[in-house]
């Protein structure tokens, strides 16, 4: 039987959040009443090089509704939200981050307003954004701002990666063939019955952001190049204002030359090349971003590979405890040191596994390929 709910949760490194997360998370799932079918909570593990693999083992032995989905290599968080979504057996599925910035709790108001209004889509949408920096709620605003005016999609301004959505939602998400997906702009574009839940946006319980300002960039280059053609119409647009400037210097110069007030002069020269020369890079830029998605898309590479699933590893028999470590974790823990001793620990409570055993977990891994 399918549980009538699905929590998907992508992680990297997120060992010191974790302890924090089961205790705010769970206690609210187990609440809601959800009867036979219950839920599930999906954890992508997106190739965490800590001890978190560590720590979601020694979860999922005492909650049996959590499932661990570990990627074979760190495919960023957009990339880890797919294959959580995809993985996701329940009849509406939210997505939530770890750092528990955005609270669990208003998990149950979504869930409420999907049934009683009948909507695919609850967006949760931070009202109170006072915990980010100046920095990043400028830069965050100017974002969605343009998103909105050059793609025409109707993202819904400071409504991150947290949504519940229907499995009519989840189903049409799956089906679509492109990669590098940002679910934030991808599931409004569907035009699905929507409505928002609003919400403090809180400061991080621990650990750091896995979010700099590289990746931020990133997304947003993903984000209007997967959905916008404007770039594309700019390109064009300078190529033709940088023409008819040549042309009206040509004639310029035609007519100087006839009345005999040529000046010779290097400035003007190099101001034009500079800024002939610039047009160029920022139109052949913008086309190689382009011809850069399509070569990905022509590829068909996938965006991440499966290493571990535990439902299916248990469904197949290979038991409840055979999560494969990272490197830096394959050695013997001790028993009964809490999770938080030190910010350079190397155990957390009742994760003994000796090497051995490691690698006997990882030859039994299923090796699954998904989200071709």
């Amino acid at each position: 039987m399918s549980p009538v709910l699905s929590v998907v949760i992508p992680m990297f490194n997120e060992e010191d959040v974790l302890p924090l997360l089961v205790q705010r998370l769970r206690p609210v799932l187990d609440g809601i009443g959800l009867g036979d079918a219950g839920y599930e909570v999906v954890a992508v593990d997106d190739g965490s090089t800590d001890l978190t693999p560590a720590v979601l083992q020694r979860v999922r032995r005492e909650w049996d509704q959590l499932r661990v989905v570990r990627l074979r290599a760190n495919a960023g968080h957009q990339a880890a939200i797919s294959a959580g979504v995809k993985a996701a057996r329940g009849d509406y599925v939210v997505t939530i981050d770890a750092d528990l910035q955005d609270p669990p709790e208003v998990i149950v108001q979504m869930l409420t307003k999907a049934r009683d209004e009948g909507v695919d889509v609850v967006y949760g949408v931070r009202t109170d954004r006072s915990s980010d920096s100046v920095f990043k709620r400028t830069t965050a605003h100017v974002f969605y701002r343009t998103i909105q005016t050059i793609s025409g999609t109707a993202a819904i301004s400071d409504a991150g990666d947290f949504r519940l959505m229907s499995r009519a939602t989840v189903d049409a998400i799956n089906d679509l063939p492109e990669h590098n997906r940002v679910l934030r702009f991808i599931v409004p574009a569907l035009g699905f019955p929507s409505d928002v839940v609003a919400y403090r946006r809180e400061e991080r319980a621990a650990g750091s952001s896995k979010y700099p300002l590289l990746k931020m960039l990133k997304l947003s280059i993903d984000s209007i190049t997967g959905f916008s053609m404007a770039p594309l119409r700019l390109a064009t647009f300078l190529g033709l204002g940088g023409g008819a400037l040549a042309v009206l210097l040509a004639l310029y110069a035609i007519v100087a030359s006839l009345s005999g007030r040529t000046v010779a002069g290097w400035t003007s020269t190099v101001l034009i090349v500079a800024s002939v020369g610039a047009v160029q890079l920022i139109c052949l830029g913008l086309l190689g971003e382009y011809i850069g998605r399509m070569y990905t898309q022509m590829q068909g590479r996938p965006t991440y590979f499966v290493a571990y699933d535990s439902w299916t590893a248990a469904r197949k028999g290979h038991g409840p405890t055979d999560t494969p470590l990272p490197p830096e974790a394959r050695v013997s823990v001790g028993k009964h040191l809490p999770v938080a001793a030190s910010p350079d620990r190397r155990t957390v409570p009742g994760a003994t596994r000796s090497a051995a055993r490691v690698r006997g977990d990882e030859q039994a891994d299923t090796g699954q390929l998904l989200d071709r």
